[in-house]
């Protein structure tokens, strides 16, 4: 098989490793000339070890985003920026009635020109709260986005004030294809998936997974397993588990789920768990037996979890009360998952929480083209939300944007305004799984007398896991923790492959307002003390 696949191909690995040099290097000299063609947009014409290897290294998932570039309003200076492909770059908005409509439209008027070569390309998105459009340019001349017609006053209104957003796929067409390929297998139920994953962790977090020595599940004895004691869950493949990459890159958080167990008045131990899918399929709060709970981690979860179990700190566990926590855990019992406020415990500022060139000019564009795709799961996801923070109801997305702007706020600082632990929304209290949790503790005594002064769906599950809520003495740690690793834990990993990291595990007091403008950028996530 060897021979046949090398005689199949003229090039060796001396030669992909000289042109790969060579490219590379011609590459970067091609940025400063005017060339007729670059070196990156001929990569797909060359085998693909030579040419994937190199894209790899140039693009990633990240490279889907696109970058805002400003907004083309009548009357305001031209627009001016650098593109991917043309490096000047300019655009005005002109009003029109070709219509012969009440409001009439627009053109929005784009001259591309000097391109780095003759064989690239520049995507872009253009959007307003009512609509998303896209196109590409390939030639250096002036070119045209005609809105026949704007969307009713509303749009009117909004467009002459705020003008059309542009945004620019900075990756180029080649780069655009290439990251797509990479959030591809991030949510695909396969080993390229789970491998996906941890890349694309590893290279935008800085994470590492190191395997563990079998075997990679521990005999559980229960009998030291208490009420509140936190289960922080890792999923790493599937559907879930490229969700859950998206939301570790944005929060910073190492786990992407949990669960939290509770004994009841007659010894039996059970898991609480705000995520868990119910016989129709929804995603539901549900309070499970632990063999049924622990029997499908091990055998049914196709999402390769890695578990990690977090005893509470024996004076934490003297004050809580696992009577008001149950009490608790029953009135939110069959309700649904907090969709409410998913994004809203990660945005905590007004541009800090954004991995470039991820921003909220983005984020609105990306609501917009999910608010005319799916209307309920937007309503879900974030309209009601939105209307809480401006203290009105029924707006969709567009009338959200367009009451912002009538306040003379924007909708960056809409976003950073602290969710509300006592919100209520169409079906109920809102808790993502961990918010479920943390209204548990605070139910419970946990936070004592700042329970009022906390709003706890602020909180990530990064958040969480750094309240020094949880055990300090490894000697107090039930017997069977870690038993088979040679590298001890802070806490007990009970399922998975690779060792569960927790940076700043079982660090930080509760506070006053905490997590309430907190930034998280990549790669370190620094963040200031009592933000």
């Amino acid at each position: 098989m060897a021979s046949s696949s090398s005689s199949s191909s003229s090039f060796t690995l001396p030669s992909l490793f000289t042109i790969a040099v060579l490219i590379l290097t011609i590459s970067t000299a091609a940025e400063s000339l005017n060339s007729p063609f670059h070196p990156r947009d001929l990569l797909p014409l060359l085998p693909r070890e030579v040419s994937w290897p190199i894209l790899n290294s140039l693009n990633g998932a990240a490279d889907l985003l696109p970058t805002f570039i400003g907004t083309a309003s009548p009357g305001n200076d031209d627009v001016k920026w650098k593109g991917a492909c043309f490096y000047e770059n300019t655009a005005y908005l002109e009003f029109h009635n070709k219509s012969g409509t009440q409001f009439g439209g627009g053109t929005l008027h784009i001259k591309a020109d000097k391109a780095h070569s003759w064989t690239c390309m520049d995507l872009y998105v253009f959007a307003t709260p009512y609509r998303v459009t896209w196109t590409w340019y390939f030639i250096s001349r002036a070119h045209t986005v005609e809105f026949p017609e704007w969307d009713g006053l509303a749009e009117y209104e909004y467009v002459k004030n705020k003008g059309v957003s542009i945004f620019l796929m900075h990756a180029g067409m080649l780069g655009t294809l290439q990251a797509l390929w990479d959030v591809f297998p991030l949510f695909t139920n396969t080993g390229w998936g789970e491998s996906s994953n941890l890349a694309f962790l590893e290279k935008h977090m800085g994470a590492e997974f190191e395997a563990r020595p079998e075997p990679w599940v521990t005999n559980v004895t229960t009998d030291q397993i208490q009420s509140g004691d936190l289960l922080a869950i890792s999923k790493i493949r599937g559907r879930w588990g490229g969700f859950e990459t998206l939301e570790k890159w944005v929060s910073g958080a190492y786990a992407g789920h949990s669960a939290v167990c509770l004994r009841d008045s007659e010894g039996k131990l059970w898991v609480g768990e705000s995520g868990n899918e119910n016989e129709k399929g929804e995603d539901v709060i549900a309070i499970l037996p632990w063999e049924e709970w622990w029997e499908f981690e091990q055998t049914k979860d196709d999402s390769n979890p890695q578990i990690a179990l977090l005893p509470l700190h024996p004076d934490v566990r003297a004050k809580f009360n696992v009577t008001a926590a149950w009490e608790y855990a029953r009135s939110m019992e069959g309700k649904p998952y907090g969709y409410h406020n998913l994004i809203f415990s990660w945005i905590d500022t007004v541009s800090e929480n954004y991995p470039p060139p991820l921003d909220s000019h983005l984020v609105a564009s990306f609501m917009t083209v999910w608010s005319k795709m799916q209307p309920d799961y937007a309503a879900n996801m974030w309209n009601e939300a939105l209307n809480k923070r401006l203290g009105t109801e029924g707006l969709d997305l567009s009338d959200v944007l367009v009451e912002v702007e009538k306040r003379g706020s924007s909708f960056d600082k809409l976003l950073a305004i602290p969710e509300q632990d006592d919100w209520i929304y169409s079906d109920g209290k809102s808790t993502s799984c961990i918010a479920f949790i943390l209204e548990m503790y605070k139910e419970g005594g946990l936070f004592g007398s700042l329970a009022d002064s906390v709003q706890v769906t602020e909180f990530t599950i990064k958040d969480a896991y750094m309240l020094n809520f949880f055990e300090t003495n490894s000697s107090r740690l039930p017997k069977w923790c870690n038993d088979n690793d040679n590298v001890k834990l802070p806490y007990c990993q009970i399922l998975g492959k690779y060792r569960m990291q927790l940076p700043g595990y079982n660090t930080m007091e509760p506070y006053t307002h905490m997590n309430e403008q907190c930034p998280s950028l990549p790669p370190k996530y620094n963040r200031p003390d009592n933000c």
